[in-house]
C-alpha cells in the first residue's frame, strides 16, 4: 500500500480544520438531509400545503355561487326575469313555467315548489310574497340602489384584514411549532444515543446549535415559500381578490420578521430539549416555549381591526413576526416602525440565542434527570 493513501478509518476533520462557518454549515447540512429523508417530515410537510389550499378553497365551495330564486309568476312582468342579474354576473331568477293566478302562486308556495312568488300590478307595481318570510334575493332584485361614494379607496376591508391577520398568525404558528419540536426531538435523540459526545468531540456546542437553527430556519422557508404559494394558487382558482398588489411589502416584511423570529424560538426549543435525556418529557419541558409562540397566534384572531393594540403588540418580540406584517398591510404603521420592531426582534434574538447556547452546552452531556434550569444557566462544564 502506498505511504500516500488515506485511511478509510482516518477521523473526521475537526472543527478548526474547517472553520465555524464551515461547521455551522456542514451541521446545516446534516440537518436538512435528514429531515428530508424522513417520511414523516415529508408527509407533514405535504398535509401543511394541503390545507393551506383547502382553507381557500373549501371556503369557496361550500359558499358557492348564489342559487337563483324558484318564483312563480303573477301578472305580466315588465322586464325579462330571467335576464335580471347582479353585480356578479349571477341570474336572480329561475321562473317557473307560465304565468298563473294568485291563488295558483299561494298553492305552489305551501307545496314548496317554488321559494316565491312575483305579483305585478297593472300600475308596474310588484309584491314579493313568500311562504314564511319573503326570499332576500327577490327582494334585492327589485330593490333601488343609491347612489354610491367612498371616501378612502385604500382602506382595508375589515374582514380581508382578519384573513390576513390570521394568515400571518397560523402560518408562523404551524411552522415554528412544526421545526420547534423536530429541533427538540433531535436534541433529545442525540443524547439518549450519545451521539452528542461523538459530536462535541469534532464541533463545538456552539456551532453545532448554530447548524441546527440554520438548517431548520432554511427548511421553514422553504415550507413557507410553498404554503404560501399553495394559498396564492387557491385564491386564483376561486376566483377571490384580496388585492395582492398590496400584501408584496407585508409578505416582504412577514419573511424578515419570519426569519429572526423562527432563530429565536428554535434556540429556545433547543435549549429546553437540552435539559432532559427521554423523548416522552418533550412536551413538558418545552411547554414554555409552545405558550409564547400560541399567544401571538391566539391573539391575531382578536386583535386583528384593532389599531392600538396592533400598534401595541407588533413591538413585542414574540408578537411582532405575525402584527407587524398585518399592521404594515393595515396602512397604519409609519415607514420606520417595521424596521424598529425588526431591530427589537434582532437584539432580543442574540440575548435568547445566547442564553440559549449556554443552557445547551452545559446540558448536553448530563444523562439521566432533568437538568435544573438554573444549574444549566450557571454551571460551567469543564
Amino acid at each position: 500500500m502506498s505511504a500516500t493513501s488515506t485511511s478509510p478509518s482516518a477521523p473526521p476533520a475537526t472543527q478548526g480544520e474547517r472553520g465555524f462557518t464551515g461547521t455551522v454549515w456542514l451541521v446545516a447540512l446534516r440537518e436538512i438531509t435528514t429531515r428530508l429523508r424522513s417520511k414523516a417530515f415529508l408527509w407533514t410537510s405535504g398535509l401543511l400545503v394541503a390545507v393551506a389550499a383547502a382553507g381557500v378553497v373549501v371556503p369557496n365551495l361550500i359558499g358557492g355561487d348564489p342559487d337563483p330564486v324558484k318564483v312563480a309568476v303573477v301578472g305580466q312582468s315588465p322586464v325579462e326575469l330571467a335576464a335580471l342579474e347582479d353585480g356578479q354576473g349571477h341570474a336572480y331568477f329561475d321562473v317557473e313555467g307560465d304565468p298563473v293566478d294568485r291563488s295558483a302562486a299561494e298553492e305552489m308556495l305551501r307545496e314548496e315548489e317554488v321559494d316565491g312568488a312575483l305579483v305585478f300590478g297593472e300600475d308596474g307595481s310588484v309584491t314579493v310574497v313568500g311562504l314564511r318570510e319573503p326570499p332576500d334575493r327577490a327582494v334585492e332584485a327589485f330593490s333601488t340602489v343609491p347612489a354610491v361614494e367612498v371616501i378612502d379607496p385604500s382602506a382595508r376591508d375589515p374582514q380581508v384584514l382578519y384573513f390576513v391577520s390570521m394568515a400571518f398568525g397560523l402560518l408562523f404558528f404551524l411552522v415554528a411549532m412544526t421545526f420547534g419540536t423536530q429541533i427538540a426531538q433531535s436534541v433529545v435523540e442525540e443524547k439518549q444515543t450519545r451521539i452528542v459526545e461523538i459530536l462535541l468531540a469534532t464541533v463545538s456546542a456552539r456551532a453545532l446549535l448554530a447548524g441546527k437553527i440554520l438548517g431548520n430556519c432554511l427548511l421553514a422557508i422553504g415550507q413557507v415559500v410553498a404554503i404560501s404559494v399553495a394559498a396564492l394558487v387557491g385564491l386564483a382558482v376561486t376566483g377571490q381578490q384580496i388585492g395582492l398588489s398590496d400584501l408584496g411589502a407585508p409578505i416582504l416584511w412577514f419573511v424578515a420578521f419570519f426569519i429572526v423570529g423562527f432563530a429565536m424560538v428554535a434556540a429556545l426549543f433547543a435549549a429546553f430539549a437540552s435539559l432532559i435525556s427521554r423523548a416522552e418529557d418533550i412536551g413538558s419541558a418545552t411547554t414554555p416555549v409552545t405558550t409564547l409562540v400560541m399567544i401571538p397566534y391566539m391573539l391575531s384572531f382578536v386583535i386583528a381591526g384593532n389599531e392600538t393594540w396592533t400598534r401595541i403588540l407588533a413591538w413585542v418580540p414574540f408578537s411582532s413576526p405575525t402584527t407587524m406584517p398585518t399592521h404594515v398591510y393595515a396602512g397604519e404603521a409609519h415607514w420606520w416602525e417595521p424596521i424598529g420592531a425588526l431591530l427589537v426582534l434582532a437584539a432580543t434574538t442574540v440575548v435568547i440565542v445566547l442564553v440559549g447556547e449556554r443552557i445547551y452546552r452545559n446540558s448536553l452531556l448530563r444523562i439521566g434527570a432533568k437538568v435544573p434550569l438554573r444549574e444549566a444557566l450557571k454551571r460551567a462544564r469543564d
